[in-house]
Parts: C-alpha cells; structure tokens; sequence
C-alpha cells in the first residue's frame, strides 16, 4: 500500500518526481546507486577543466586557424573550436558510461586495451602517418586517432593489477614482469619516436612500483637504472640529445630556430601580465605553432592572465589530492594501485605540458589534459578519468578502516 501511495505521489510530481526518485538514498536503480557512489567532487572539477578548455580552444582556435586551416570559409577562425565541441559531445558521454562500468569488467576491459593498443602503436610507429617527422597516428584527416593516448589509461589498470597479484602470490615474479611491459612500449614509443610519452609511462611504472611496496634496495637499484636509461638515450638516441642539446648547450649560431617555440610561448604566457587582455584581445598568440595543442596553457596566460594559468594549476592539483585522500581508507590494492596510477598520469602529463609552456622544460609536444584541442586526447582522457571514477566509488554507508590494506578480489 505504501509502494502505491508513493507510486502516486511521484506520479503527480511528473518527471521530476521520476529524477528525484531515481537519485534519492533509498533508490535501488543503476543510475541512483551510481550517482551516491560516485565523487561527486571528483566528477566536478574535471567538467569544470573540460569547460576551461573549450574556453581556452576558442581564444587559441583564432590563430591556429590562421596558421593551419583555408581561412577562406566561414567560421574558420572558429575552426578548432567547433571541432572540439564536437568531440566533447562524444567524450562526455564516453566519461559516464565507463564511471559506472563494475571494477571487474573495467579491469578486464584495460586488459584487453592494453593488448590491443600495444599492437596499434607498433603499427602506427611503422606504418603510420608521418606528421612534424613522428609516426604517431593511424588512419587519415577525421578518421585519424593516436594509440598511444589510448594506451595509457588500459596501461596504468593492467601495471596495477598485476602489483596487486604480489599480496596473494607473493613468489610470482609480478614486478619483473611489469617492467618488461613498459620496457616494450617504451621501446615502441621511443621508435615513433614520442620521448614525452615515453617518460610519462616510465614515471607512472615508478610511481605504482613505490605504492606497491618495492625495498629500499630495490629502489636504489631502479633509480640507478633510470639514470643509466637517461645517458643512454642522450648516447644513443638522436630525439632525447637534440632535445637536451637544444634546451641545455644552445647553439648560439641556431639558437634562434632551435628555441623559437620555448621563447614565443614564454613570450606569450607574459604578454598578458596578472589579468590577461581579455577574451579574444591575444595578439601575440599568432606567432605561436601549435597554440590550440601543445602552447595552448601560454595562449590562457596572454588572453586570461597568470592568475587563470595558476588557477588552472590549481585545480589539477586538486584532482590529485582529492584522489589521494579518497584512497587513504581504500582496502583493496588493485583499487589503489589503479586509481593512484591514474592520477599520477592526469597529473605528470599536466605537470610536464605546464613545464615545457613556462620554459622549464625542453619541447615535448604533450597535451595539457582537458584543455588542449584533440579528438584522441579528449576521448582517451574520458576514458582515463571514467576509470579513475569507477575505481574510487564509493558505498557511503560502508565503513572502512584507514590501517587495513587487503589483496584485490
């Protein structure tokens, strides 16, 4: 009688009545557990990055239209602006649909990723199109996508679920086994060559071994593995010396080519002082490559000031301690492991775009999350931060203890 009465009170209240009773505590529905499980928070501070980044896409859309598109038709100046609208309607939905995915189907998913575009990134780096002297990209025009920004959320899942493997079976030799996983995708982004991804594999492979618990020997003996990996590579692989060369022992004869783009987006990033000139009011953006993707953090500096450039530091910083702080009661490793990994990807790719924009760091040609204009970008970021919202639901009224860490089920 009761189940009736309500039936006919939420039927008088219309469709409101029918939303307030799917996200209502007591509501049994798919979408009312995932909408009390879910960080809220979490999901927040990514829309409202992805809100700045359209912003930001329409100030640098102007000039990299100039720059790259027939200015001939209309609307052209707002070319990447348009474009990226386009692919956040597709990556939002995309976000959501993989935030209320189970954890054992998310993980089996990443699994099954992880193969697939390991096999794509060996294609592209062979066969596929060559663009500014890499073959990062298969497939041509619309059509066209970057596996490796897919790899890298399928790649932090499968590295965590294998470290979690180490607290039931702790004779399997778990750890090897992940470095010799990043040592080939490393091996095949290095091919591409893509050095900046390369780095942001390497450093979250690191990053998820210290959560996992590897000895102070073994870190010792990793980070010295590191540093021989460094010289090494400035040894023997032209794109990290011509890199360091060029950051670091400029010459003076090529100074100018060299470090035109550090010194224009520097330039940029000041022109607009503390409060920017103003939407649209950019003039020096125009003299930037690449200012809707890569320099796209130095086009918010010019137009928004270095206040907007902090705030938008800030709030990745916020992502990564929200998440953190989620996961001091988690009990479940490969929960940890994964949403841990994640945020440090989210958070080294954004560290290392903003390094590059303020001229502290050389060239690397990386997306800032969320904010840059990119189909393949947009969407595998969507899928990394779904994950990372699937892995940090929440039972609110399950409670847990900070001390208990348990093996992954």
């Amino acid at each position: 009688m009761t189940d009736i009465l309500r039936s006919r009170a939420i039927a008088k209240r219309g469709w409101r009545g029918r939303v307030e009773d799917k996200l209502s505590r007591g509501s049994k529905s798919s979408f009312g557990l995932w909408f009390w499980e879910i960080d809220r928070v979490l999901l927040l501070l990514a829309f409202l990055l992805i809100g700045i980044g359209l912003v930001a896409v329409a100030a640098a859309s102007p000039a990299s239209a100039e720059r790259y598109s027939d200015t001939t038709k209309q609307f052209a100046a707002m070319h990447y602006f348009w474009r990226q609208a386009l692919w956040i309607g597709l990556s939002i939905p995309v976000l959501l649909v993989v935030s209320m995915l189970p954890i054992n189907f998310a993980r089996r998913m990443a699994i099954l990723g992880t193969a697939i575009c390991i096999v794509l990134v060996a294609v592209a780096g062979m066969f596929g199109a060559e663009i500014n002297g890499a073959r990062r990209w298969i497939g041509v025009g619309v059509a066209s996508f970057q596996p490796s920004e897919f790899l890298k959320p399928f790649f932090i899942v499968t590295i965590a679920w294998l470290l979690s493997i180490k607290s039931k079976e702790p004779d399997l030799p778990v750890m090897p086994l992940t470095g010799v996983l990043t040592a080939i995708v490393a091996a095949l982004l290095m091919k591409q060559p893509d050095f900046g991804q390369t780095m942001v594999f390497g450093l979250v492979w690191i990053v998820l071994l210290t959560l996992a618990g590897i000895s102070t020997r073994t870190m010792g003996l990793l980070g010295g593995a590191t540093l021989g990996g460094v010289v090494a590579a400035y040894l023997f692989y032209d794109t990290a010396r011509i890199r360091i060369d060029s950051f670091l022992f400029p010459d003076p004869d090529k100074a100018a080519a060299e470090h035109y783009q550090t010194d224009m987006a520097h330039a940029v990033i000041t022109a607009g002082g503390a409060t920017g000139t103003g939407p649209g009011g950019g003039t020096v953006k125009f003299k930037l490559p690449e200012a809707h993707t890569d320099y796209i953090f130095s086009v918010v500096g010019e137009e928004f000031g270095l206040i907007a450039c902090m705030g938008i530091a800030l709030l990745y910083l916020a992502i990564v301690v929200r998440v953190l702080i989620k996961l001091l009661d988690e009990e479940d490793s490969f929960r940890l492991l994964a949403a841990a990994g994640l945020a440090a990807q989210f958070g080294i790719q954004a560290l290392i775009n903003m390094a590059v924009n303020t001229g502290l760091a050389p060239s690397k040609g990386m997306t800032l999350p969320f904010i840059s204009y990119g189909g393949s970008s947009m969407i595998a970021l969507s899928i990394g931060m779904g994950l990372l919202l699937a892995f940090t639901r929440r039972n609110p009224y399950l409670k847990r203890s900070p001390y208990t860490v348990r093996g992954s089920s």
